[in-house]
């Protein structure tokens, strides 16, 4: 029993890493967003010897670094949140295979608490796949 409580508490800890990284990747990705605008602001600001086809350049580089950062900020919240997932999904699946064959006349409690379970990690990982999306297309 106290095993059982240990690895629920591992499966949460892991989920809850996850979504910080989330947050964590999402704000990253907006910080560089703002530096890469306020980078912009300071260099199109009118100068006599400006070129209109250099600052053109510089604001097109900037943006596809920015876009590089959101790229690599949405892959590491799918990828995290995945990962750690598709660990707990196992986890869980094979804990509760292992206590319906002990206790086979508790295969239909044990089989609808392991069905809860694995929505609520999958929610998580819908949740980080929705996070990516807005780092992406939002931000």
């Amino acid at each position: 029993m106290k095993s059982k409580k240990i690895l629920a508490v591992i499966v949460c800890a892991l989920m809850l890493l996850t979504m910080s990284v989330c947050f964590t990747a999402t704000v990253l990705a907006a910080e560089t967003e703002n530096t890469t605008a306020a980078m912009n602001e300071t260099a199109t600001e009118p100068e006599a010897t400006a070129d209109t086809a250099a600052e053109a350049e510089t604001e097109a580089e900037s943006e596809d670094s920015s876009l590089g950062v959101k790229a690599l900020a949405a892959a590491i919240v799918v990828g995290l949140a995945s990962a750690t997932g598709a660990v707990a999904m196992g986890v869980a699946i094979a804990k509760s295979a292992e206590s319906m064959a002990r206790q086979p006349e508790a295969a239909g409690k044990i089989n609808s608490a392991m069905m809860l379970g694995l929505v609520f990690i999958e929610t998580l990982i819908i949740y980080a796949l929705i996070v990516a999306i807005l780092i992406i297309f939002v931000l």
